[in-house]
């Protein structure tokens, strides 16, 4: 089931983001923080800590530095910002 949704994540990446500007508010891109997020949680808290970034990335969030954190949390990973 990861390997599924990496690969879908990294179809993505390859053949539809290109096709828009560039508009991640947050470093590491949304993709990589779910494909990172998969890796290091699973397919399920994974996915979910993946859409949690995701619905975070708007206009009303400021953005910045946001690397997975090593426990699950649907939050921001307030360690990114004060070590990066």
């Amino acid at each position: 089931m990861r390997v599924l949704l990496i690969s879908l994540v990294r179809f993505y990446q390859k053949f539809i983001s290109p096709g828009f500007l560039p508009h991640c508010r947050f470093y590491p891109t949304c993709s990589s923080y779910m494909i990172t997020a998969l890796k290091k949680h699973g397919p399920i808290l994974g996915l979910v800590m993946g859409i949690a970034r995701i619905l975070r990335c708007n206009p009303f969030v400021k953005g910045g530095i946001d690397y997975v954190p090593d426990y699950f949390t649907i939050f921001r990973n307030r360690e990114s910002e004060r070590n990066g």
